[in-house]
């Protein structure tokens, strides 16, 4: 059985690589759909599939050590795009980069092989983000 300090860290790294996912999934569909840039839509899906590819070997684990119901943070999200969709890009560019570094930084203590290729993926959104927002 895992420690309380293993389960907590597992459970941050579960949120990470899903806030990581989920901004990523964001800014491809407005690429996508909104902004219609092929080019953008495509480098995005291939940086989510990358991404996948590093937490796959470990989503059991991540699974197994999810707790949505007692997690404190849920539901304090107060966010709002009142200033259009640059506003909600840069959001999910934002939460996509920081959820990254999270997982860039335990990657160190849980899986230094992965830190590499989290790296890689959040220094290309940070072009990305200056490619669609500049």
């Amino acid at each position: 059985m895992a420690n309380r300090k293993d389960v907590r860290v597992w459970r941050l790294l579960d949120a990470n690589a899903n806030r990581a996912r989920e901004g990523l999934r964001v800014v491809e569909d407005t690429a996508r759909f909104v902004l219609e840039r092929p080019d953008a839509s495509s480098a995005l899906r291939r940086m989510r599939h990358r991404l996948d590819q590093l937490v796959r070997g470990r989503y059991a684990t991540l699974l197994r050590h999810r707790d949505v119901d007692t997690d404190p943070g849920r539901g304090n999200l107060t966010t709002s795009h009142k200033n259009g969709i640059p506003a909600l890009l840069a959001t999910n560019f934002k939460r996509c980069e920081e959820a990254l570094r999270v997982l860039e930084e335990y990657g160190r203590v849980v899986s230094p092989k992965a830190v590499k290729g989290v790296q890689a993926i959040r220094y290309d959104v940070y072009q990305w983000e200056k490619k669609l927002l500049s």
